[in-house]
């Protein structure tokens, strides 16, 4: 029986997983999610892709993914595809990394979004690889609170400007929301 299609739409939102095959690791080291970041960045700027939140674990990753066109399948794949081939050849490997296919489910409302901001950043806390969302270096968590820059295809200002009307005010805000 055929797989069903993804219900798309120019200018959805949506959230983003991928597993390792067998739940096996993904990110073996921190050079493994650098390299992922960089070809997020790298792959998705000429789809005009922009996130909203991310985050990094250990053997799976969450996006939240605003696509102005319905070209979210194909972008993810090619993400998925050339992270596996380089993960494969760094660590001479063959096969399957992923375990089948991508997972998304469209954002539909700011509260959906805001839940799924603070969702991604206890994410790593709630599986015991750090104490506070902030010290993970893998999620967009430090970029939204200011801690960091964010990287050039995260998009802080829509989950920021639902906590108020200043910098400031909207990630004390969001680091309220957190706790």
């Amino acid at each position: 029986m055929p797989r069903s299609l993804r219900n798309l739409e120019p200018g959805g939102i949506y959230h983003v997983t991928a597993r390792g095959n067998r739940k096996q690791r993904i990110f073996l080291a921190d050079e493994d999610r650098e390299l992922f970041l960089t070809l997020l960045a790298r792959i998705t700027i000429p789809l005009r892709w922009f996130f909203h939140a991310y985050c990094l674990m250990e053997n799976h990753y969450h996006l939240v993914i605003e696509t102005p066109e319905a070209n979210l399948s194909a972008g993810v794949q090619r993400v998925n595809g050339r992270y596996a081939q380089a993960f494969n050849s760094r660590y001479a490997l063959s096969g399957h990394l992923f375990q089948g296919r991508f997972h998304s489910v469209p954002v539909k409302s700011d509260g959906h979004l805001l839940e799924l901001a603070r969702y991604l950043a206890l994410n790593p806390v709630r599986a015991g690889l750090c104490a506070r969302p902030e010290d993970w270096p893998w999620s967009s968590c430090r970029a939204v609170l200011g801690m960091v820059s964010p990287p050039t295809f995260l998009r802080i200002e829509r989950v920021l400007n639902c906590f108020g009307l200043h910098a400031e005010q909207q990630r004390a805000n969001f680091d309220r929301f957190l706790r």
